[in-house]
This record gives structure tokens, sequence and C-alpha cells, in this order.
């Protein structure tokens, strides 16, 4: 599975406190402004590895006559922590889930020193929450500017193609003589 180059939504499954959703909405909405969809859940904890599953599987389950739509990529992301913290993405419950997932997934726990068994079967392994968001849009600027560059381009193509024709045509007149 690829990440698409531009998703109108991302589905982000983290914690609701804390500072790793706000600064993948942040970094979003600076880039590239698109929807995000979160699924709330603990990201350590005795219920922590039943819930992401559940949540990783929830957004999968999304077809054409949900009332929200269905994620375009799905961003799974805690902030740094002990192993002990981190542990919970090592669950076999959530690497299958993870692997299963019919929706690209980039994996953001931990800082970028942090490794665990959610990384190696994600689509895309972020150093972090932010590096994730960096990695699911483009940067609209950027595109802007490439857009403002081919219009250039396609105009002075165009410029170029009519004075040709002109010039091909004013060959073809005095080909002809005068009547």
């Amino acid at each position: 599975k690829s990440i698409p180059k531009y998703p109108s939504t991302i589905g982000v499954i983290t914690s609701p406190t804390g500072a790793v959703l706000q600064d993948i909405k942040h970094r979003v909405s600076e880039r590239f402004p698109c929807n995000i969809i979160l699924w709330p859940v603990p990201v350590q904890g005795n219920d922590a590895a039943e819930l992401i599953e559940n949540a990783i599987r929830g957004f999968n389950k999304i077809d054409k006559t949900s009332k929200i739509s269905k994620p375009e990529v799905l961003i799974l992301a805690r902030g740094g922590g002990s192993i002990e913290d981190l542990w919970c993405f090592n669950e076999e419950r959530i690497v299958r889930a993870v692997f299963d997932s019919s929706i690209p997934l980039i994996s953001a726990v931990g800082h970028e020193t942090d490794t665990t068994l959610v990384d190696y079967v994600s689509d895309i392994r972020a150093p972090t929450p932010t590096g994730a968001a960096e990695k699911s849009v483009p940067v609209r600027d950027e595109l802007k500017a490439r857009v403002g560059e081919l219009g250039l381009r396609i105009h002075s193509s165009f410029l170029s193609k009519v004075n040709n024709n002109k010039d091909h045509l004013r060959n073809l007149v005095r080909l002809l003589g005068k009547p």
C-alpha cells in the first residue's frame, strides 16, 4: 500500500489529550489542510492494546454507507516513553491489525530512537508524530509554486506554437505568390 499524495481525510489513532494530537493537527493544517478524524484511545495501560486494535479495524470497516468518510491514510501515534510505556505497540493483536489494514498506516510511536514491532509492519515508520503528519500530506505552497511553474511553461509553449504557426503560414503565403 502506498500513502496517497493528496489525502482528503486522515485517521489518527492516539490519545485525545497531550501534545501528539495537537502536533499532528498543527503540521497538517500548515502544510495541506484536510479532514482529520480522531479515534481516541489510551496509548498505554491494560486496555490500550485492545482499544488500539479496535480503532485500526474500525477505521477499516468504514464504508460508503457510513456517515463519515473513510480515511485514505491512518496515523498511529504516541509520544516517547520508556519501553514499558510503549510495550502495547509490541502486542500481537496490534501488530496483526496494522498488518491487516487495507488503509495505509504510518507508525509514529515514540521518538526517533524508539522501535516497536508495529514499526516493522506499518507502511511507513515516522520518527515522530510530527514526522508522520509531514509524510501524510504534501506542502501546499510547494504545490502552488509547481502549478504556477507549469502554467508558465504551458503559456510559453502555447505562444511558441502560435508563433511557429504564424511563421509557417507566412511562408506558405509567400510561396503562393500574387494571383
